[in-house]
């Protein structure tokens, strides 16, 4: 694919985003910028937040990990099923009657001051590191499709790929999200359609022999029932349960799409049919894996050492021709620009609301206090995005998603004793508390992984229970409850 057709794709890309953000930010107010006045269709957020769900670190790592662990991740997403369910039926009617903005807003209410600002202040972290090492991902790709070849910078690349987030985001905020993760959306999914068929072209395959074939190989193997292997179905089933509660239900980049529903029928609905859509689309992630594994052992293409690299090689390298090169190139960034904006807009939204308090001041005051947070949360994207380049290691970058099953911990275990227990709690001793859950977690990791491969997944799990039995030992017999749930 040559660099000026890499970079008229990246161009249309960009005008259609912002063509839709001059349309949906028409007349929006900061109220508008956090909620979207809760006029969302809720067939478009559950469209939308698939491509929020599905960064670009899964569109290239699930077919990647396909070669090394088959195809036992659905383990997880089967295990979706029941956290989505907890969402639905439990802390979405919990948000909504509460009627909140930043659903850490229900710590405050249930504990007290320091839980509150605790709570978002781990998202505030999670979301930060997280986002910004997804968004680094695609601009590694940008890099090296367009910009490397014509001589422009890394750190330049970074530049102009915030300020086009930022530029689209910064007046319409999640009105303008769900709307242009909408398109993202359908831009991934087209990219993942269009790279199976081609596959199969290649190969000289019916869609019914690919699936045949697919079904047929080694790595059709789902379900993993020893129960010392890292990716045992227990394990792997129960991780995924909470796993969907807390980086979806107790995350504020999602479920600020989600409270932008006009009701709570209707954002349940969405919540239901979002996953039957992603029980699906990962499905064909994991068969798109299986049949590039297949095709490169019937053309003796070696596996890369980093099976990450094993799509984009195929796809860029031009093995299935323009037409694929030019769909991974719009699927990855979709993928990662639907993940990057969203959590733009979600951070900007929590440190407004849980930090600075905005609703207390006039609408002018509100739009200038929201626009220097939006642009305090793109430079610290920037400089973030440039610390993984100094320390450019895969190792570093794994480490980094690693850490979520010990930031998202702390919410696990803060919002799971607020809503099984009727319990206050001494609420300054929670910041030490939750500081102290992922240190003890990760000291237990380290003794399972030599006894019986770790905990994976499953460590999150670890993390809330040692949260909640700390919050047990400091609660307050002798405060009245303030329970809300």
């Amino acid at each position: 694919m040559s660099v000026q057709l890499a970079g008229g794709i990246l161009a249309l890309y960009f005008g259609l985003l912002l063509a839709i953000s001059y349309f949906t930010s028409r007349g929006a107010d900061t109220h508008a910028f956090f909620t979207a006045n809760r006029e969302s269709p809720w067939w478009l957020v559950a469209f939308g937040m698939i491509g929020t769900s599905i960064s670009g670190l899964t569109f290239i790592s699930v077919p990647g990990a396909v070669g090394k662990t088959y195809f036992t991740y659905y383990q997880v997403i089967l295990g979706h099923s029941f956290g989505y369910l907890t969402i639905a039926l439990v802390l979405m009617p919990l948000y909504y009657r509460l009627n909140l903005i930043s659903i850490y807003g229900y710590l405050e209410k249930r504990f007290g001051f320091w839980s509150y600002k605790t709570g978002s202040a781990f998202f505030l972290l999670s979301r930060t590191i997280g986002s910004a090492a997804r968004l680094y991902l695609a601009v590694n790709v940008l890099q090296i499709a367009i910009f490397a070849p014509i001589g422009v910078p890394f750190i330049v690349t970074v530049f102009v790929s915030i300020f086009l987030i930022w530029l689209y985001t910064h007046r319409g905020g999640v009105k303008t999200i769900i709307w242009t993760d909408t398109l993202q959306t359908l831009f991934l999914l087209i990219a993942l359609f269009i790279t199976i068929v081609l596959v199969g072209q290649k190969m000289d395959m019916s869609i019914p022999d690919m699936i045949q074939q697919v079904s047929a190989s080694k790595y059709s193997h789902l379900f993993e029932w020893d129960w010392k292997n890292p990716h045992f179905f227990g394990k792997d089933f129960l991780a995924g349960v909470f796993i969907a509660i807390v980086m979806t239900g107790l995350d504020q980049d999602l479920m600020q799409k989600n409270l932008t529903c006009k009701s709570i029928g209707e954002a349940q609905k969405n919540m239901f049919w979002f996953y039957w859509v992603l029980l699906f689309i990962n499905i064909l992630f994991l068969s798109l894996g299986a049949l590039l594994y297949i095709y490169s052992a019937s053309k003796g293409i070696a596996i890369p050492t980093k099976t990450d690299e094993l799509y984009p090689m195929l796809a860029l390298g031009g093995e299935f021709g323009t037409l694929a090169a030019v769909t991974f190139l719009l699927g990855i960034i979709a993928a990662s620009y639907a993940s990057s904006d969203s959590a733009l807009t979600a951070l900007t939204t929590s440190f407004c609301i849980d930090f600075l308090s905005i609703e207390k001041f006039k609408e002018n005051k509100q739009k200038k206090m929201k626009h220097f947070v939006h642009i305090g949360f793109s430079a610290l994207f920037f400089v973030v995005i440039g610390l993984f380049h100094i320390f450019n290691t895969s190792e570093l970058i794994a480490a980094v998603f690693n850490l979520a099953g010990y930031t998202y911990g702390p919410l696990l275990g803060l919002f799971s004793f607020g809503l099984f227990t009727k319990y206050a709690i001494r609420d300054k001793w929670v910041p030490i508390i939750c500081l102290l859950s992922p240190v003890i977690t990760f000291v237990l990791e380290l003794q399972a992984q030599s006894l019986f491969g770790g905990f994976g997944f499953a460590k999150l799990i670890l993390n809330g229970a040692i949260c909640f039995v700390m919050l047990w030992l400091i609660r307050d017999k002798n405060l009245e409850s303030v329970h809300v749930a």
